[in-house]
Formats: C-alpha cells, sequence, structure tokens
C-alpha cells in the first residue's frame, strides 16, 4: 500500500504519527512495517535487510552512532580516523535560524538540519535568494519533526541544529555525484548511486551496483532504473577503502560519499536506510542484503 498517495501532506502524516505515541517501540514498529511494505514483521528470526534493520533499531543501541547520526558531530568522527580531508568545508553552525547571518555567507552554500532527512536547501545564488522563505523552511525543519517518529533510536538525542557547508558542484549532467555504500561488519557489500534527482528527487534513477562497480538488476522501487552507461569513477578503490573504515566499528552503516571529478567528499552515515521500508525490485534483493547482515548481540 502506498500510503504516502493516500495521504499526500507529509505535515498530516507527521500529525498522525502523534497520534500513536503512546505505543511501545516494538508494537510501533510492527505497525508501519505493515502499513509501509504489507508485510508482518519477523524480530525472532528476521531474513530480510528491512527486517533486519527494524531488529537494528530495537536491540542495538551503541552510543558511538548518535554521535554519528549528528550531521555536526560525525565531523569529529571522520577526523578521528585520519580522514579530515574529505569534510566538505563547513561554513557556521547554528541553534536556530534567526542566529544566521547570511550576509556573512558567501554567495553560494548548503544548508542541512542536523537531525533530519532530506532537510536540504541548496542556494545558487544568494542574491536570488527569498530569504524570508528560507527561513521558514529551517523553522519548519527545527520544530515539525519528532526523532521518535520512526522509533529510530540513534536520532532521538541528537540536538537539532543547522550547518552551512560549501555548495558542491555539479557534473556535466546536473546531478551531484553520489554512492551511498551498503557495509557489513567493515566490508563494502553493495552500493547504489542516483541521476537525474539533485532538483526533482522523484525523477530520480536508481540502480544497485557491486563492490567492483558491476550494475545489478535491482532498485528501489519508487525509482526507475538508470537507462544510460554509468562509468566507474575516478580512485574508487579509494572510496571503498574510506568506506571500510568508517564503518568498521558498526555492524551495519551505508557511508555515503561524494566523487567530484576524483575528489571524495564525505557526505553522511545512515544507519537505518529509508528507515527500514523500503521495497527493492525485484524483492529478491531484500533477501540478498539480509543474508549479508549478521545480527549481533543485543546492545
Amino acid at each position: 500500500m502506498d500510503y504516502k498517495k493516500i495521504i499526500k501532506s507529509q505535515r498530516v502524516r507527521f500529525k498522525i504519527l502523534g497520534l500513536f505515541d503512546f505505543l511501545p517501540d516494538k508494537r510501533m514498529l510492527q505497525l508501519q512495517y505493515r502499513i509501509k511494505t504489507g508485510r508482518k514483521l519477523k524480530l525472532n528470526s528476521p531474513e530480510r535487510y528491512t527486517e533486519k534493520l527494524q531488529w537494528y533499531k530495537l536491540f542495538y543501541r551503541d552510543p558511538l552512532m548518535t554521535e554519528c547520526s549528528d550531521k555536526f558531530l560525525v565531523r569529529k568522527y571522520v577526523e578521528q580516523k585520519g580522514l579530515g580531508d574529505i569534510l566538505n568545508p563547513l561554513y557556521g553552525v547554528y541553534e536556530n535560524e534567526e542566529s544566521i547571518n547570511f550576509d556573512e555567507l558567501p554567495n553560494s552554500f548548503a544548508i542541512k538540519h542536523t537531525n533530519g532527512s532530506g532537510a536540504n536547501l541548496f542556494i545558487q545564488d544568494k542574491t536570488k535568494m527569498n530569504k524570508e522563505e528560507v527561513t521558514k523552511t529551517i523553522r519548519e525543519w527545527m520544530n515539525k519533526r519528532k526523532a521518535n517518529y520512526g522509533r529510530e533510536w540513534c536520532y532521538y538525542n541528537v540536538q537539532s541544529r543547522i550547518i552551512i557547508e560549501k555548495l558542491l558542484e555539479r557534473d556535466e549532467n546536473n546531478d551531484i555525484p553520489d554512492y551511498k555504500f551498503f557495509c557489513f561488519n567493515g566490508k563494502v557489500k553493495y552500493l547504489y548511486t542516483m541521476v537525474d534527482y539533485v532538483d526533482n528527487h522523484k525523477n530520480g534513477r536508481c540502480s544497485f551496483f557491486t563492490r567492483d562497480f558491476d550494475k545489478l538488476p535491482y532498485r528501489r522501487s519508487e525509482y526507475k532504473a538508470i537507462n544510460r552507461e554509468i562509468e566507474k569513477p575516478d580512485r574508487f578503490d579509494k572510496m571503498i577503502e574510506i568506506a571500510e573504515i568508517l564503518s568498521k566499528d558498526f555492524p551495519h552503516v551505508r557511508v555515503d560519499l561524494y566523487n567530484l571529478k576524483g575528489q571524495i567528499i564525505f557526505g553522511e552515515l545512515t544507519f537505518y536506510n529509508a528507515s527500514g521500508y523500503t521495497i527493492f525490485y525485484p524483492d529478491e534483493f531484500d533477501f540478498i542484503l539480509g543474508n549479508e547482515f549478521k545480527l549481533p548481540k543485543q546492545k
């Protein structure tokens, strides 16, 4: 069931979720999994990747995951791993929208919420920016989404702040080349990338690849498959090395890296890919990823 087509307003969906705050995490995840995937959630003997992510939310709680889920604090973790050179230049970190002095910023920049998925604004020309609309959007980020909506434990204690970074350059296809590495116990197993997605995410195309960058017949069902040749990015072996360095402390994490003509830039660490509700096409890929995810002892 595509619940987003039934309830199109995200604000309304969040309000409905708020009505179920009283439910314990396990019951809420069982309910959400049924609604979003159409399947019963198996927690005692999970086989699917999406099922194991729900188990991960409930039973594995490492404080380091909270630090690395914070888009500001994760920079310290990357530096501690000796990879400070892949961090995107930071212009500032702000407690709220009122503390941002846009006059002090360069003409182009990226605005991100430290505790929000998809909460990004790309300002290409400050002189054409609608300051009131930008400020309103940031205020909504700060106020509208509770961390427990997806019962994603590692975000519960992430401080809600704003960071502003350098705006990354687009390539000849008007994309920002972004590669998402699925790492299990410090080893890259698969990755996916998207094209045609920057200005309108809904129009994006998505395909999965092996760690050798061989294209696979799998995708996220909400996107069409990539329909053109995608060349292996420059210094791809270095990207694999970086992803494995950043992932070795965790049973599973998705490491996101940009590659701008060989310049590797850190994106983020994601512990619950799409909150564990992805519908893969074909469906068998859910089991393939699940087979790679060896559940740790409860923590």
